[in-house]
């Protein structure tokens, strides 16, 4: 088997076996160390000698590895004594089977206790299996910051006492929309890198396709009612089937801005309405929702703005002006491509 196959086969079932250890172990640091440990020896012995279920391979590795660090603790003799005779767990795992123990980390990665960039961290590392590296080059952000963000979500977790189970149904749906927001961070920055010399990480963005398909496998009873990503979901719809961007049903793009901006106002979903606006109805309608938000300060050293705004004095004739929006959006735009565009698009106002 090669380094690949052992990797995919990590990538699928760390979140669950991190999980069914953390249960019976109660200590979620450990579970992570003793299923990594598990993975460092897949990498060495499956190439030699394959086995035959995977998944098991490691959960059984995994629980050794545990029972041995809790071993060296003799403080914790009890909880070894619950791990020692637990059900054999060999033959337990199905690789097919997606279960609570994915589900649990996820809502347990995204608690509200934690920071927006430590939720991001947990969810990576946890559920998705990335290594602190992997992470780090994904957020442009140095290993040791990485490093720091989860180490520190999971003293948070454990100062908090917060339970490594799912969440019971009511609480689930009350916390589901900041799992969903985790994952929409991640998908964004795959889509669109914010700094660096890369537009897109696909990576990245497949990585949050796959948590979210596995969180809707998981979740299908409570995906009624998602208000702002159904919302999102029908105008990426909208984009995806129109034949061309002149036969997009922009109308209809605006109305189902408008609906977003009521259940999830941001002044990103104005401005995102504006070119909307100025696509279905002429730029100097769009332009009018464009300055409202600069003069309420919305957004304020975001390069979107002044891109929008530029564009849409660039269809009105106004070139100078035009120009210099688009030169002060390339000065705010921290990812190379893009600059590179918006400087093109402003020298051809000359």
């Amino acid at each position: 088997m090669a380094t690949a196959d052992v990797e995919a086969v990590w990538r699928i079932e760390s979140a669950r076996i991190v999980a069914a250890l953390t249960r019976f172990t109660g200590d979620f640091g450990l579970a992570e160390d003793a299923t990594q440990e598990a993975v460092a020896e897949a990498l060495a012995s499956w190439p030699v000698a394959a086995p035959a279920n995977p998944a098991g391979w490691l959960m059984a590795t995994a629980r050794r590895r545990a029972i041995d660090a809790v071993r060296r603790r003799t403080a914790l003799q009890d909880r070894y004594a619950l791990l020692a005779a637990g059900p054999a767990v060999d033959d337990e795992i199905d690789p097919d089977r997606i279960d609570d123990d994915v589900l649990a980390p996820m809502f347990v990665s995204c608690h509200p206790v934690l920071s927006r960039e430590a939720r991001v961290a947990l969810t990576l590392r946890v559920v998705g299996g990335l290594s602190s590296e992997e992470i780090a080059r994904a957020f442009l952000v140095p290993v040791p910051t990485v490093q720091a963000r989860i180490t520190r979500g999971k003293k948070t977790i454990a100062a908090a006492g917060v339970p490594f189970e799912l969440p019971a149904a009511d609480e689930r749906r009350e916390r589901l929309g900041g799992v969903l927001s985790v994952l929409y961070v991640i998908f964004t920055e795959g889509s669109t890198a914010t700094s660096g010399d890369r537009l897109l990480r696909p990576d990245l963005a497949y990585e949050a396709i796959r948590l979210a398909r596995t969180l809707a496998a998981l979740a299908k009873a409570s995906t009624r009612g998602l208000g702002p990503y159904g919302l999102q979901a029908a105008i990426a719809a909208a984009h995806a089937s129109a034949p061309s961007v002149e036969a997009t049903d922009w109308d209809r793009i605006v109305v189902l801005y408008e609906a977003l901006g009521r259940v999830a106002p941001s002044p990103v979903v104005e401005l995102n309405r504006a070119v909307a606006v100025a696509m279905a109805s002429g730029p100097a309608q769009a332009l009018a929702i464009v300055d409202e938000l600069i003069a309420l300060d919305r957004l304020p050293r975001s390069h979107l703005v002044p891109t929008v705004r530029g564009e849409l004095l660039a269809r009105l004739g106004r070139r100078p002006e035009a120009r210099a929006e688009l030169e002060l959006a390339a000065r705010l735009c921290a990812n190379q491509r893009e600059r590179s565009v918006l400087l093109r698009k402003a020298a051809a106002l000359d």
